[in-house]
């Protein structure tokens, strides 16, 4: 099967870290594979985001595991390539039973081209929608008090 990108990385999320497995051609040209594991901390965020850099990672595809992947994703975006996979579309894949052939098996269909990313709104989208969803909750926070202050009343 053909290559579509040569340096790529699956990242397999969770709450407190992140495994990522890079693949790579060597000096022979012959793929080569390097796992690492980075905590959800920011400061851990950007050394990962800078060890991507440094093997020159051009595409990096990421599960959609609810909230988690979301300051994964505004770390990265912008310095490569990002997918967000669809968690649904990768369960159909046999096979896989740890999180370091989960992060294997995301870099594996990436490099062929086989994953279909989620759609991702732009910055500005998301912004707004922030801002709005923000606002509701602040509008019925502001209801829930009315209507506990009325009832001491």
């Amino acid at each position: 099967m053909d290559l579509m990108y040569e340096r790529c990385a699956g990242l397999d999320v969770h709450k407190r870290n992140v495994l990522v497995c890079t693949s790579t051609p060597d000096a022979q040209g012959q793929r080569h594979k390097e796992w690492r594991t980075f905590s959800t901390m920011t400061p851990e965020l950007l050394r990962m985001r800078n060890f991507l850099n440094d093997l020159g990672v051009t595409h990096v595809a990421m599960e959609r595991t609810g909230s988690f992947c979301k300051p994964i994703f505004h770390i990265l975006e912008g310095h490569m390539e990002l997918l967000v996979v669809n968690a649904q579309h990768l369960k159909a894949v046999p096979g896989r039973k740890t999180d370091v052939k989960d992060a294997e098996g995301i870099a594996d269909l990436l490099q062929h081209g086989l994953l279909r990313p989620s759609f991702v709104p732009p910055a500005p989208q998301r912004e707004l929608r922030e801002l709005t969803r923000y606002r509701t909750s602040l509008l019925e926070e502001r209801s829930r008090i009315i209507n506990r202050l009325q009832k001491r009343l």
